[in-house]
Protein backbone atom coordinates (compact mmCIF):
# COMPACT_ATOMS: atom_id res chain seq x y z
CA UNK A 1 0.00 0.00 0.00
CA UNK A 2 2.58 2.65 0.90
CA UNK A 3 4.17 1.77 -2.79
CA UNK A 4 0.84 2.19 -4.31
CA UNK A 5 -0.45 5.34 -2.18
CA UNK A 6 3.10 7.24 -3.21
CA UNK A 7 2.92 6.25 -7.34
CA UNK A 8 -1.00 7.69 -6.23
CA UNK A 9 0.57 10.99 -4.99
CA UNK A 10 2.66 11.28 -8.20
CA UNK A 11 -0.09 11.05 -10.26
CA UNK A 12 -1.69 14.16 -8.10
CA UNK A 13 1.21 16.41 -9.04
CA UNK A 14 0.48 16.47 -12.36
CA UNK A 15 -2.62 18.67 -12.46
CA UNK A 16 -0.95 21.44 -9.86
CA UNK A 17 2.08 21.66 -11.33
CA UNK A 18 0.61 21.76 -15.21
CA UNK A 19 -1.01 24.80 -13.56
CA UNK A 20 0.99 26.26 -10.95
CA UNK A 21 4.36 26.55 -12.48
CA UNK A 22 3.78 28.53 -15.02
CA UNK A 23 1.97 31.21 -13.10
CA UNK A 24 4.59 33.86 -12.28
CA UNK A 25 5.07 34.15 -16.12
CA UNK A 26 1.33 35.26 -16.81
CA UNK A 27 2.21 39.24 -17.04
CA UNK A 28 4.86 38.60 -18.88
CA UNK A 29 3.66 35.45 -21.21
CA UNK A 30 0.66 38.20 -21.79
CA UNK A 31 3.47 41.14 -23.30
CA UNK A 32 5.75 38.17 -25.39
CA UNK A 33 2.50 36.80 -27.08
CA UNK A 34 0.66 40.38 -27.73
CA UNK A 35 -1.94 39.75 -25.37
CA UNK A 36 -4.46 40.60 -22.14
CA UNK A 37 -4.63 38.79 -19.41
CA UNK A 38 -8.10 37.14 -20.63
CA UNK A 39 -6.16 36.35 -23.73
CA UNK A 40 -3.16 34.23 -21.65
CA UNK A 41 -5.81 32.89 -19.44
CA UNK A 42 -7.47 30.94 -22.34
CA UNK A 43 -4.23 28.40 -21.46
CA UNK A 44 -5.61 27.98 -18.79
CA UNK A 45 -9.13 27.40 -20.39
CA UNK A 46 -8.15 25.18 -22.55
CA UNK A 47 -5.84 23.06 -20.59
CA UNK A 48 -9.49 22.63 -18.43
CA UNK A 49 -11.40 21.88 -21.45
CA UNK A 50 -9.24 19.06 -22.39
CA UNK A 51 -9.85 18.12 -18.96
CA UNK A 52 -13.51 17.97 -19.26
CA UNK A 53 -13.52 15.46 -22.35
CA UNK A 54 -10.42 13.52 -20.76
CA UNK A 55 -12.48 13.03 -17.43
CA UNK A 56 -15.42 11.47 -19.71
CA UNK A 57 -13.49 9.17 -21.97
CA UNK A 58 -11.07 7.82 -19.13
CA UNK A 59 -13.38 7.29 -16.43
CA UNK A 60 -15.83 5.47 -18.41
CA UNK A 61 -13.14 3.34 -20.46
CA UNK A 62 -11.85 2.41 -16.74
CA UNK A 63 -14.82 0.94 -15.47
CA UNK A 64 -15.05 -1.17 -18.66
CA UNK A 65 -11.06 -1.82 -19.79
CA UNK A 66 -9.50 -1.51 -16.30
CA UNK A 67 -7.46 1.29 -14.53
CA UNK A 68 -4.00 0.26 -15.35
CA UNK A 69 -4.07 0.20 -19.33
CA UNK A 70 -5.69 3.50 -19.73
CA UNK A 71 -3.74 4.80 -16.88
CA UNK A 72 -0.26 4.07 -18.99
CA UNK A 73 -1.91 5.94 -22.38
CA UNK A 74 -2.72 8.89 -20.21
CA UNK A 75 0.41 9.38 -18.39
CA UNK A 76 2.32 9.20 -21.76
CA UNK A 77 0.40 11.20 -24.46
CA UNK A 78 0.54 13.71 -21.46
CA UNK A 79 4.53 13.76 -21.68
CA UNK A 80 4.01 14.30 -25.47
CA UNK A 81 1.23 16.94 -25.08
CA UNK A 82 3.53 19.15 -22.80
CA UNK A 83 6.51 18.88 -25.08
CA UNK A 84 4.69 20.17 -27.53
CA UNK A 85 3.67 23.64 -25.38
CA UNK A 86 7.02 24.15 -24.79
CA UNK A 87 8.16 24.40 -28.68
CA UNK A 88 4.84 26.29 -28.93
CA UNK A 89 5.44 29.17 -31.72
CA UNK A 90 2.01 31.16 -30.92
CA UNK A 91 -0.56 31.65 -28.59
CA UNK A 92 -2.79 29.33 -30.82
CA UNK A 93 -0.57 26.52 -30.88
CA UNK A 94 -0.38 26.35 -26.92
CA UNK A 95 -3.60 26.89 -26.14
CA UNK A 96 -4.51 23.59 -28.33
CA UNK A 97 -1.42 21.82 -26.92
CA UNK A 98 -2.63 22.56 -23.25
CA UNK A 99 -6.17 20.84 -24.60
CA UNK A 100 -3.98 17.95 -25.45
CA UNK A 101 -2.32 17.81 -22.16
CA UNK A 102 -5.26 18.24 -20.19
CA UNK A 103 -7.29 15.32 -22.00
CA UNK A 104 -4.09 13.23 -21.95
CA UNK A 105 -3.51 14.57 -18.03
CA UNK A 106 -7.50 13.72 -16.89
CA UNK A 107 -5.94 9.98 -16.97
CA UNK A 108 -4.47 10.41 -13.69
CA UNK A 109 -6.89 12.65 -11.84
CA UNK A 110 -10.14 10.60 -12.92
CA UNK A 111 -8.60 6.56 -12.78
CA UNK A 112 -6.43 7.64 -9.68
CA UNK A 113 -9.40 8.34 -7.00
CA UNK A 114 -11.42 4.84 -8.91
CA UNK A 115 -7.99 3.14 -7.55
CA UNK A 116 -8.71 4.52 -4.54
CA UNK A 117 -12.13 3.38 -4.51
CA UNK A 118 -11.73 0.35 -5.31
CA UNK A 119 -8.94 -0.43 -2.56
CA UNK A 120 -11.17 1.16 0.31
CA UNK A 121 -14.02 2.96 1.36
CA UNK A 122 -16.11 4.88 3.50
CA UNK A 123 -13.28 7.00 6.27
CA UNK A 124 -10.76 4.90 4.87
CA UNK A 125 -11.36 6.65 1.69
CA UNK A 126 -11.62 9.89 2.99
CA UNK A 127 -8.31 9.31 4.85
CA UNK A 128 -6.49 7.85 2.02
CA UNK A 129 -7.84 10.95 -0.53
CA UNK A 130 -7.23 13.65 2.24
CA UNK A 131 -3.63 12.14 2.49
CA UNK A 132 -3.03 12.23 -1.28
CA UNK A 133 -4.06 15.90 -1.36
CA UNK A 134 -2.04 16.84 1.35
CA UNK A 135 0.87 15.03 -0.42
CA UNK A 136 -0.50 16.91 -3.80
CA UNK A 137 -0.07 20.25 -2.29
CA UNK A 138 3.54 19.74 -2.27
CA UNK A 139 3.55 21.15 -6.27
CA UNK A 140 1.43 24.18 -5.52
CA UNK A 141 3.65 24.94 -2.53
CA UNK A 142 6.77 24.06 -4.78
CA UNK A 143 5.34 24.55 -8.26
CA UNK A 144 5.34 28.87 -8.19
CA UNK A 145 8.81 29.12 -6.75
CA UNK A 146 10.41 26.60 -8.69
CA UNK A 147 8.55 28.49 -12.08
CA UNK A 148 9.49 31.74 -10.96
CA UNK A 149 12.82 30.47 -10.65
CA UNK A 150 13.07 28.76 -13.86
CA UNK A 151 11.09 31.16 -15.85
CA UNK A 152 13.61 34.19 -14.62
CA UNK A 153 16.80 31.85 -15.41
CA UNK A 154 15.48 30.40 -18.67
CA UNK A 155 12.04 31.91 -19.91
CA UNK A 156 8.67 30.11 -19.33
CA UNK A 157 9.06 27.66 -22.16
CA UNK A 158 11.67 25.99 -19.97
CA UNK A 159 9.02 25.01 -17.59
CA UNK A 160 7.14 23.04 -19.72
CA UNK A 161 10.26 21.24 -20.68
CA UNK A 162 10.26 20.53 -16.88
CA UNK A 163 6.73 19.55 -16.84
CA UNK A 164 7.41 17.29 -19.71
CA UNK A 165 9.75 15.17 -17.73
CA UNK A 166 7.82 15.16 -14.53
CA UNK A 167 5.21 13.75 -16.90
CA UNK A 168 7.56 10.86 -18.22
CA UNK A 169 8.52 10.02 -14.54
CA UNK A 170 5.10 9.64 -13.77
CA UNK A 171 4.55 7.45 -16.52
CA UNK A 172 7.48 5.46 -15.29
CA UNK A 173 5.41 5.02 -11.40
CA UNK A 174 2.41 3.94 -13.01
CA UNK A 175 4.55 0.79 -14.95
CA UNK A 176 5.95 -0.09 -11.92
CA UNK A 177 4.00 0.79 -8.48
CA UNK A 178 0.09 0.63 -9.52
CA UNK A 179 -1.51 -2.91 -10.40
CA UNK A 180 -4.50 -2.91 -11.77
CA UNK A 181 -6.82 -2.48 -9.05
CA UNK A 182 -10.49 -3.63 -10.86
CA UNK A 183 -10.81 -7.95 -11.15
CA UNK A 184 -12.38 -8.36 -15.20
CA UNK A 185 -15.45 -9.66 -12.75
CA UNK A 186 -16.26 -6.17 -11.86
CA UNK A 187 -15.59 -4.66 -14.86
CA UNK A 188 -18.52 -3.06 -17.03
CA UNK A 189 -19.47 -4.95 -20.55
CA UNK A 190 -21.05 -3.73 -23.44
CA UNK A 191 -20.65 -0.78 -25.36
CA UNK A 192 -21.87 2.94 -24.84
CA UNK A 193 -25.39 2.03 -23.90
CA UNK A 194 -24.62 0.57 -20.75
CA UNK A 195 -22.09 3.59 -19.78
CA UNK A 196 -24.50 6.01 -20.43
CA UNK A 197 -26.53 3.54 -18.26
CA UNK A 198 -24.25 3.77 -15.53
CA UNK A 199 -24.09 7.73 -15.97
CA UNK A 200 -27.57 7.73 -15.19
CA UNK A 201 -27.90 5.69 -12.43
CA UNK A 202 -25.08 7.70 -11.23
CA UNK A 203 -26.42 10.83 -11.31
CA UNK A 204 -29.61 9.56 -9.87
CA UNK A 205 -28.33 9.59 -6.89
CA UNK A 206 -29.12 13.20 -4.51
CA UNK A 207 -26.43 12.86 -2.60
CA UNK A 208 -23.87 12.13 -5.12
CA UNK A 209 -24.91 14.95 -7.10
CA UNK A 210 -25.11 17.53 -4.30
CA UNK A 211 -21.43 16.28 -2.79
CA UNK A 212 -19.96 16.62 -6.52
CA UNK A 213 -21.36 19.98 -6.78
CA UNK A 214 -20.18 21.11 -3.40
CA UNK A 215 -16.59 19.98 -4.84
CA UNK A 216 -17.09 21.67 -8.27
CA UNK A 217 -17.81 24.92 -6.67
CA UNK A 218 -15.52 24.63 -4.10
CA UNK A 219 -12.72 24.19 -7.19
CA UNK A 220 -14.12 27.25 -8.43
CA UNK A 221 -13.36 29.24 -5.87
CA UNK A 222 -9.81 27.88 -6.24
CA UNK A 223 -9.77 28.07 -9.71
CA UNK A 224 -10.91 31.89 -9.69
CA UNK A 225 -8.19 32.40 -7.57
CA UNK A 226 -5.31 30.81 -9.51
CA UNK A 227 -6.61 32.56 -12.85
CA UNK A 228 -6.26 35.94 -10.85
CA UNK A 229 -3.54 35.69 -8.78
CA UNK A 230 -0.88 36.47 -10.67
CA UNK A 231 -1.82 39.98 -11.60
CA UNK A 232 -3.53 40.65 -8.20
CA UNK A 233 0.06 39.61 -6.00
CA UNK A 234 1.91 41.65 -9.22
CA UNK A 235 -0.11 44.31 -10.40
CA UNK A 236 -2.58 44.87 -7.52
CA UNK A 237 -0.58 44.54 -4.12
CA UNK A 238 2.62 45.71 -6.48
CA UNK A 239 4.88 42.51 -5.55
CA UNK A 240 7.61 40.91 -7.54
CA UNK A 241 7.73 37.43 -8.96
CA UNK A 242 9.73 35.71 -6.82
CA UNK A 243 8.07 37.53 -3.42
CA UNK A 244 4.58 36.41 -5.70
CA UNK A 245 6.17 33.25 -6.01
CA UNK A 246 5.94 32.63 -2.05
CA UNK A 247 2.93 34.19 -1.31
CA UNK A 248 1.15 31.88 -3.58
CA UNK A 249 3.30 28.89 -2.09
CA UNK A 250 2.36 30.54 1.49
CA UNK A 251 -1.73 29.59 0.55
CA UNK A 252 -0.51 26.01 -0.34
CA UNK A 253 1.11 25.59 2.76
CA UNK A 254 -1.78 26.15 4.40
CA UNK A 255 -3.87 23.74 2.36
CA UNK A 256 -1.40 21.26 3.38
CA UNK A 257 -1.13 21.75 6.40
CA UNK A 258 -5.28 21.47 6.80
CA UNK A 259 -5.56 19.17 4.97
CA UNK A 260 -2.69 16.48 6.90
CA UNK A 261 -4.95 17.33 9.66
CA UNK A 262 -8.09 16.39 8.27
CA UNK A 263 -6.58 13.28 7.11
CA UNK A 264 -5.45 12.58 11.13
CA UNK A 265 -9.59 13.50 12.25
CA UNK A 266 -11.87 12.38 9.29
CA UNK A 267 -12.10 8.90 11.04
CA UNK A 268 -12.99 10.22 14.63
CA UNK A 269 -15.02 13.33 13.27
CA UNK A 270 -16.40 11.92 9.97
CA UNK A 271 -16.06 13.33 6.48
CA UNK A 272 -19.47 14.98 6.54
CA UNK A 273 -18.59 17.48 9.61
CA UNK A 274 -15.09 18.30 8.09
CA UNK A 275 -16.40 19.45 4.54
CA UNK A 276 -18.71 21.55 6.41
CA UNK A 277 -16.36 23.48 8.22
CA UNK A 278 -13.80 23.60 5.24
CA UNK A 279 -17.00 24.99 2.86
CA UNK A 280 -17.53 27.50 5.46
CA UNK A 281 -14.36 28.88 6.19
CA UNK A 282 -13.98 29.59 2.28
CA UNK A 283 -17.01 31.60 2.14
CA UNK A 284 -16.07 33.77 4.94
CA UNK A 285 -12.63 34.00 3.21
CA UNK A 286 -13.64 35.17 0.36
CA UNK A 287 -16.48 37.44 1.48
CA UNK A 288 -13.91 39.15 3.30
CA UNK A 289 -11.62 39.52 0.10
CA UNK A 290 -14.31 40.89 -1.68
CA UNK A 291 -15.29 43.45 1.02
CA UNK A 292 -11.64 44.45 1.23
CA UNK A 293 -11.78 45.26 -2.17
CA UNK A 294 -14.95 47.06 -2.91
CA UNK A 295 -14.17 48.98 -0.03
CA UNK A 296 -10.95 50.15 -1.32
CA UNK A 297 -8.93 48.90 1.60
CA UNK A 298 -6.94 45.92 -0.30
CA UNK A 299 -3.45 45.56 1.13
CA UNK A 300 -1.36 42.70 1.23
CA UNK A 301 -1.38 42.76 5.28
CA UNK A 302 -5.25 42.48 4.87
CA UNK A 303 -5.26 39.86 1.59
CA UNK A 304 -2.76 37.84 2.37
CA UNK A 305 -4.15 36.26 5.96
CA UNK A 306 -7.97 36.58 4.46
CA UNK A 307 -6.36 33.91 1.09
CA UNK A 308 -5.00 31.75 4.30
CA UNK A 309 -8.40 31.49 5.58
CA UNK A 310 -9.66 30.17 2.17
CA UNK A 311 -7.05 27.57 1.48
CA UNK A 312 -7.09 26.33 4.60
CA UNK A 313 -10.30 25.29 3.68
CA UNK A 314 -9.66 23.54 0.77
CA UNK A 315 -7.94 20.55 2.20
CA UNK A 316 -10.72 19.39 4.29
CA UNK A 317 -13.30 20.27 1.89
CA UNK A 318 -12.03 18.64 -1.54
CA UNK A 319 -10.88 15.52 0.43
CA UNK A 320 -14.06 14.76 1.91
CA UNK A 321 -16.35 15.91 -0.95
CA UNK A 322 -14.82 13.93 -3.64
CA UNK A 323 -14.59 10.68 -0.95
CA UNK A 324 -18.64 11.54 -0.25
CA UNK A 325 -19.75 11.44 -3.62
CA UNK A 326 -17.87 8.60 -4.84
CA UNK A 327 -18.66 6.67 -1.84
CA UNK A 328 -22.24 7.09 -2.50
CA UNK A 329 -21.54 4.84 -6.29
CA UNK A 330 -19.04 1.74 -5.33
CA UNK A 331 -20.19 0.15 -8.09
CA UNK A 332 -19.11 2.24 -10.81
CA UNK A 333 -16.61 4.60 -9.34
CA UNK A 334 -14.89 5.26 -12.80
CA UNK A 335 -17.79 6.77 -13.82
CA UNK A 336 -18.57 8.71 -10.75
CA UNK A 337 -14.83 10.08 -10.58
CA UNK A 338 -15.74 10.86 -14.23
CA UNK A 339 -19.04 12.77 -13.82
CA UNK A 340 -17.12 14.69 -10.69
CA UNK A 341 -13.79 15.75 -12.78
CA UNK A 342 -15.76 16.65 -15.69
CA UNK A 343 -18.21 18.88 -13.93
CA UNK A 344 -15.15 20.55 -11.87
CA UNK A 345 -12.95 21.12 -14.88
CA UNK A 346 -16.09 22.35 -16.66
CA UNK A 347 -16.05 25.37 -14.71
CA UNK A 348 -13.03 26.16 -14.03
CA UNK A 349 -12.66 26.37 -17.55
CA UNK A 350 -15.60 28.63 -17.66
CA UNK A 351 -13.78 30.94 -14.67
CA UNK A 352 -10.52 31.12 -15.73
CA UNK A 353 -11.17 34.12 -17.96
CA UNK A 354 -13.81 35.73 -16.69
CA UNK A 355 -11.50 37.04 -13.02
CA UNK A 356 -9.45 38.95 -15.66
CA UNK A 357 -12.66 40.68 -17.61
CA UNK A 358 -11.93 43.76 -15.59
CA UNK A 359 -8.50 44.29 -16.47
CA UNK A 360 -5.30 43.23 -15.13
CA UNK A 361 -5.34 46.19 -12.18
CA UNK A 362 -8.23 44.88 -10.18
CA UNK A 363 -9.44 42.18 -8.31
CA UNK A 364 -13.10 42.81 -7.08
CA UNK A 365 -14.58 40.48 -10.43
CA UNK A 366 -11.61 37.27 -9.10
CA UNK A 367 -13.06 37.92 -5.24
CA UNK A 368 -16.93 38.44 -6.81
CA UNK A 369 -16.22 34.82 -8.53
CA UNK A 370 -14.39 33.26 -5.39
CA UNK A 371 -17.26 34.37 -3.20
CA UNK A 372 -20.50 33.08 -5.32
CA UNK A 373 -18.80 30.11 -6.05
CA UNK A 374 -18.34 29.05 -2.28
CA UNK A 375 -21.45 30.41 -1.41
CA UNK A 376 -22.79 27.81 -4.26
CA UNK A 377 -20.46 25.00 -2.51
CA UNK A 378 -22.15 25.83 0.82
CA UNK A 379 -25.34 25.15 -0.62
CA UNK A 380 -24.75 22.13 -2.50
CA UNK A 381 -23.10 20.57 0.33
CA UNK A 382 -26.49 21.16 2.26
CA UNK A 383 -28.68 19.79 -0.42
CA UNK A 384 -26.38 16.50 -0.02
CA UNK A 385 -26.66 16.54 3.33
CA UNK A 386 -30.29 16.87 3.51
CA UNK A 387 -30.82 13.86 0.97
CA UNK A 388 -28.74 12.03 2.80
CA UNK A 389 -31.31 12.41 5.95
CA UNK A 390 -34.05 11.90 3.44
CA UNK A 391 -32.32 8.18 2.77
CA UNK A 392 -31.75 8.95 -1.13
CA UNK A 393 -29.38 6.44 -2.64
CA UNK A 394 -27.25 4.38 -0.19
CA UNK A 395 -27.54 4.73 3.31
CA UNK A 396 -25.33 6.92 4.90
CA UNK A 397 -25.48 9.38 7.68
CA UNK A 398 -24.85 13.06 6.84
CA UNK A 399 -21.34 12.88 8.72
CA UNK A 400 -20.34 10.61 6.21
CA UNK A 401 -19.86 7.57 9.15
CA UNK A 402 -21.34 4.84 7.07
CA UNK A 403 -24.01 4.45 9.79
CA UNK A 404 -27.93 4.36 8.96
CA UNK A 405 -29.35 7.85 8.52
CA UNK A 406 -31.35 9.67 11.22
CA UNK A 407 -34.03 12.11 10.51
CA UNK A 408 -33.61 15.84 11.60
Amino acid sequence: MPVLTGALALLTLVGPLSTDMYLPAFPGMARELGTDASGVQLTLTSYLAGMTLGHLVFGPLSDRRGRRGPLLAGAAACALATVLCAVAPSLGWLIAARFAAGFSGAAGVVIGRAVVSDVAEGAAAARLLALLMTLGTIAPIVAPLAGGAIIEAAGWRMVFWVLGAVAAVVAVAVLVAVPESLPKERRMGGGAAQLLGSARRVLADRAYNGYTLAFTFGFGTLFCYIAGSPFLLQNVLGLSVGVSSVAFSGGAVVAALTGLANARLVTRTGPGRLLRAGLYAMVAGCAGLLLAAVAGVLTTAVALPLIAVVCGGIGPAFANAAALAIGRVPDAAGTGSALLGTAQSALGAVVAPLVGLGGADTAVPMFAGMTVCAVLAVAAGRMADRAVREGAGPAQDAAGTGRPARAG
